[in-house]
């Protein structure tokens, strides 16, 4: 099963765009991981044209709090429609399980041991100075982050969360997590 582990950093905020609609936002950069290739690849929105054959051969796309944010977002490039290709979204997992969301941060600090290396909000002041390699950094950091607390769910059946210095479990049933889908996509690829 081919993998896509991902993650958008954006150059605005919903205050910029006057509502909280994640397609009014606009991609400054989005990071993958390829279990294919086992490989770390970042692209801009220009560059997002690199991005959909990549996607298109995958089985799976796997983010944080992506159902509601980034494949909408994505969806606003894209020719087709992301939606139909098989996504799990581990904050949407999580919160069906354990009745609440949470921040990647947390989950990274208790299962992990490590905290994530910034936020949304210092990347879109890194994209107003230009800093474009610290974005980059920063978001192929937490598509690792991402695709460590995945695997540690599929291994474990449970993701920890640092909560004050409270840890607590999420037990999550991660059984049909890769369970195959028949639609593929074919929008972009040229046949």
């Amino acid at each position: 099963m081919r993998k896509i582990v991902f993650d958008i950093e954006t150059r605005n905020v919903f205050a910029d765009v006057g509502k909280n609609d994640p397609a009014l936002l606009d991609i400054a950069l989005v990071a993958v991981h390829d279990s294919e290739t086992d490989a770390y690849t970042t692209y801009l929105q220009e560059e997002l044209g690199q991005l959909w054959p990549l996607i298109e051969q995958a089985d799976m796309l796997i983010g944080f709090n992506s159902d509601h944010f980034d494949i909408p977002l994505l969806n606003k490039y894209y020719p087709g429609d992301l939606t139909k290709i098989k996504s799990l979204d581990i904050l949407k997992e999580i919160r069906e399980s354990y009745g609440r969301r949470m921040k990647l941060d947390q989950l990274a600090e208790g299962t992990l041991g490590k905290k994530k290396s910034g936020n949304g909000l210092d990347s879109i002041a890194w994209w107003k100075a230009g800093d474009i390699e610290r974005i980059r950094t920063y978001c192929i950091d937490d598509v690792k982050i991402t695709k460590e607390v995945y695997d540690y769910a599929r291994a474990n059946g449970k993701l920890l969360f640092k909560e004050g210095n409270m840890l607590n479990e999420v037990k999550l049933d991660t059984s049909k997590w890769e369970d195959p889908i028949e639609n593929k996509l074919t929008y972009t690829l040229p046949f």
